[in-house]
């Protein structure tokens, strides 16, 4: 099996660790590469911080394991190995009517790493997360056995993956429901809002219409117009909401990106000024959208850039997400989001979108309430800022997003999720060598 020592790190461009690459065809190679030590299976680096780097340990990268294996073209069921990414969904099953049931704001994301981080996007309030659209799927575990896990049949195993970060064995296949769908387009409505209370009630009553909303957030805008920004929401378009010219082919493919950042910017070109300029800039792109958009545009804008993450220099960044429940939830958005525009880190990107009810994982993220995520450069003072909200986060009952997290520490991890201890026992039953493990379990204290 091809094997390479590399130097791997999140989407933020941190950290940058060494580790053995090996590049597996076959669950055969997989049982080879178990003896070499400590692994981590790996999909496509999108995840933002330590979560899929295993410094001086062994990383499994998935990209060859990419095959479909059936489809119900009657049903929409989808049987593939774990290394197909969203994009390859899409860009084979679209053109016949059908589109993943849920995703996030990227689709170059591998169906194992869907699962690892149980992903959400913009209509949780109506679909929840990953877990949802999954039947089933069959996983490698530390003594080289293959098991299959669902809601029926090891069912611990299965509720344990979704949110566990690929660390309780390499998943090989899943069963996925896919959506039906007349089009790739999508009827959209923008509403500008000039505070935060503008905001969340708009939120309130998007959802009572559309399945998908997000809102953007003036990270700089403080006082009255603290929480000034904009919702977008959004339906799957039908043949008949599109006008005449886009019905001739309903079922349109996004092009390839032609875009790109070709190397890393300067750190000095994220300031207070120029966040200000672009914060001004998509406040008015994003209030001025069109009826109609197209996927792309709708759930992947930053897709169309490549290597859009350079644009925060070779320092990196972190996209710090938190949610909180609904109890107190304005007040407290409110209380965190003047800390955000009181301190030395300049935030830049950010999205502010509404959560249903959890789905059951039990390292899952989402639960019914308010998340926030925001994009920080790294800088000098930014590991005390985030440690500082942190707290704020935890006392009001909330947790962070282990699937892009970057600083937490054991503890506050821990008090945030108690589940964790179910989960190690979990992680004991299939993996009592602790065989699979990654710079974030070590860090979690969940190695």
């Amino acid at each position: 099996m091809q094997s390479s020592e590399e130097t791997l790190s999140g989407w933020g461009n941190i950290p940058a660790a060494a580790s053995q690459v090996f590049y597996p065809q076959t669950a055969r190679d997989i049982r080879a590469a178990l003896d070499s030590g400590k692994i981590l299976p790996r999909g496509l680096g999108r995840s933002y911080a330590d979560q899929a780097t295993n410094r001086e340990h062994h990383i499994l990268k998935m990209e060859k394991m990419n095959h479909f294996l059936a489809f119900d073209a009657e049903k929409g069921i989808l049987h593939c190995e774990a290394g197909v990414s969203l994009e390859e969904i899409i860009d084979h099953l679209a053109p016949r009517g059908w589109f993943p049931l849920i995703t996030p704001g990227t689709k170059f994301i591998t169906i194992g790493g869907a699962i690892a981080n149980d992903v959400h996007g913009k209509a949780h309030h109506a679909d929840g997360s990953f877990v949802n659209c999954v039947y089933d799927f069959t996983i490698l575990l530390a003594n080289g056995e293959i098991v299959r896990a669902s809601r029926d049949e090891n069912a611990d195993l299965f509720w344990a993956n979704f949110g566990g970060l690929g660390l309780l064995g390499t998943i090989l296949t899943a069963t996925l429901q896919l959506r039906k769908i007349e089009t790739t387009y999508f009827v959209q409505k923008a509403v500008a809002a000039r505070n935060l209370d503008e905001m969340l009630a708009a939120i309130d009553v998007s959802e009572q219409t559309y399945s998908s909303s997000v809102a953007w957030i003036d990270s700089m805008a403080k006082g009255k117009n603290l929480g000034r920004g904009v919702l977008t929401m959004g339906n799957h378009a039908l043949l008949k909401d599109l006008p005449p010219k886009l019905r001739t082919n309903p079922l349109k493919l996004g092009k390839k990106a032609k875009l790109a950042v070709p190397f890393y910017l300067p750190s000095f070109t994220l300031n207070t000024l120029t966040v200000k300029i672009l914060n001004t800039a998509l406040y008015i792109m994003q209030k001025n959208g069109a009826p109609i958009a197209h996927y792309d545009k709708f759930f992947y804008p930053l897709d169309m850039i490549n290597n859009w993450n350079r644009g925060y220099g070779k320092r990196g960044f972190i996209q710090y997400q938190f949610v909180l429940p609904m109890e107190k939830g304005p007040e407290n958005i409110r209380k965190i989001l003047t800390e955000i525009t009181q301190s030395n880190c300049v935030p830049f990107l950010n999205v502010l979108k509404k959560f249903g009810k959890g789905q059951g994982g039990l390292l899952s993220f989402p639960f019914e309430g308010y998340t926030f995520a925001i994009d920080f450069p790294i800088t000098k003072q930014l590991k005390p800022f985030t440690q500082k909200l942190d707290k704020m986060v935890l006392d009001m009952g909330g947790r962070i997003y282990l699937g892009k997290d970057a600083y937490l520490d054991e503890p506050t991890f821990k008090a945030m999720y108690p589940q964790h201890k179910d989960w190690q026992e979990i992680k004991k039953k299939y993996d009592p060598r602790d065989v699979f493990s990654s710079d974030l379990s070590r860090r979690l204290g969940l190695a």
